[in-house]
């Protein structure tokens, strides 16, 4: 029997982000006055929330699909902290080389260093936050639902490409708001990024012997490693060679990951 797609995950994922986004883009788009002071307060809480996307879909189709008591096991899976020291070491290892190879490298072609926004003891603090607000949250849907079924139904490289390539389209309303990063990087760069973390954060998840909540903490890393390396200008039409270097590094990492999988 094959495995069903649950095409109510993408429906529920993609209204509850892009409706919350909504007044938004109508706000950076001049359709709500840019004067209202709420929506320029309300801007970064409402894209935390919309971020839930994902943990929305996924605890919305295991219920109406498996019921109540499978939703509760699903929610008890992210209780556990036990990785194993390979995931936990691997998390900080790769996302921090990436981010300070991609940082440093155009320092030797005449590139000035970009500074990190804060000291690091701030750090740990700021992880936490990405880890459950700013932006980890979204694993609970992508790595921690949909991700295993389109691997086992497309296998482990095509289920990941599929995954990251929905994800990259997910995002797309943060380019039309104001205040946002995506507003300063190449959607093609972002793309690959998308792609070459949805082969790493599966690949972390499966070697913390499936704890779901690993692949919270490797996207919290990634956002915010890019903290203390940056590596995009906040500056409109500007290269960003550092970003492009990072995707790509990312990408082949991914690809890399990927193929050893699946020839063990």
């Amino acid at each position: 029997m094959g495995i069903k797609m649950p095409i109510r995950f993408f429906v529920v994922t993609f209204l509850w982000t892009w409706l919350i986004f909504t007044p938004l883009v109508l706000f950076r788009v001049g359709v709500i006055p840019q004067s209202n002071d709420f929506l320029l307060k309300a801007t970064l809480p409402l894209i935390m929330l919309a971020a839930f996307g994902p943990a929305v879909g996924a605890f919305f189709s295991i219920y109406t699909i498996d019921g109540k008591d499978a939703l509760k096991k699903y929610l008890k899976s992210f209780f556990s902290l036990n990785f194993g020291w390979k995931a936990w070491l691997l998390i900080f290892l790769v996302l921090g080389l990436a981010q300070i190879i991609a940082w440093i490298i155009p320092e030797f072609f005449g590139e000035n260093r970009l500074p990190a926004f804060f000291p690091i003891y701030i750090f740990p603090l700021y992880l936490l936050f990405m880890i459950f607000l700013g932006g980890g949250q979204e694993e609970i849907g992508w790595r921690g639902y949909i991700s295993p079924l389109l691997e086992k139904k497309y296998g482990l490289i095509i289920g990941s490409l599929i995954v990251g390539i929905i994800w990259a389209i997910w995002h797309i309303p943060l380019w039309f708001m104001l205040g946002t990063n995506q507003s300063f990087i190449p959607f093609g760069a972002f793309v690959l990024t998308a792609i070459g973390y949805s082969y790493l954060f599966s690949w972390i998840v499966a070697l913390s012997k499936n704890k779901l909540f690993s692949g919270l903490v490797v996207h919290g890393a990634a956002n915010a490693f890019i903290t203390l390396f940056p590596h995009l200008i906040m500056e409109t039409n500007n290269v960003q060679v550092r970003f492009w270097i990072y995707c790509v590094l990312i990408l082949v990492i991914g690809i890399i990951i990927a193929i050893m999988r699946t020839i063990k």
